[in-house]
This record gives C-alpha cells, structure tokens and sequence, in this order.
C-alpha cells in the first residue's frame, strides 16, 4: 500500500521534512515514489510548501495519508479539492 508520509531531511535539533509518497513497507528516510511537497516546523506558522494537483492526484489512486500529512492537508483545503475532482 502506498502511503503519504513526511521524509525527515533536516539535521540534528533542526528538523525539516519532504512530503513523499512511498511503499508502507519502506524506510521512513528510505526510497520514496513521489516528492510532493516540504514542510518545515520550525516556521511561526509553520511552512508548507505543496503541490496540490499530485496530493490530489495520489489521494484519488488510492494513497493513504499518515497523521501528521492528514492535518497538513486539513489546514489546506486538500480533502475538499479531492472530492471536487
């Protein structure tokens, strides 16, 4: 199963993650399908970069968010866009 998840890339006491899709099955840092976005926590608010037509694109094949994804996708009106596709 494919699953939207975030990709840890920043250093140590400084994270900052990729939006990928990947197997369930790999790595949380391992290879991933698709890059679809960046997220950086450290921001006040924090910063979301995405591109909203492949997160749609990957929800509608039948990709699952994970839980901190399905909040970022909350706070971007993602699921609405989704269900108007």
């Amino acid at each position: 199963m494919l699953r939207i998840r975030l990709r840890r890339v920043g250093k140590k006491g400084r994270p900052y993650y990729r939006i990928v899709v990947a197997d369930s099955r790999a790595p949380r840092d391992g290879a991933f399908v698709d890059w679809i976005g960046q997220y950086d926590p450290l921001m006040d608010p924090p910063a979301v970069v995405l591109n909203e037509e492949k997160a749609v694109g990957w929800l509608n094949k039948g990709a699952q968010p994970s839980g901190p994804v399905q909040r970022i996708f909350n706070w971007n009106g993602i699921y609405e866009k989704a269900k108007a596709a």
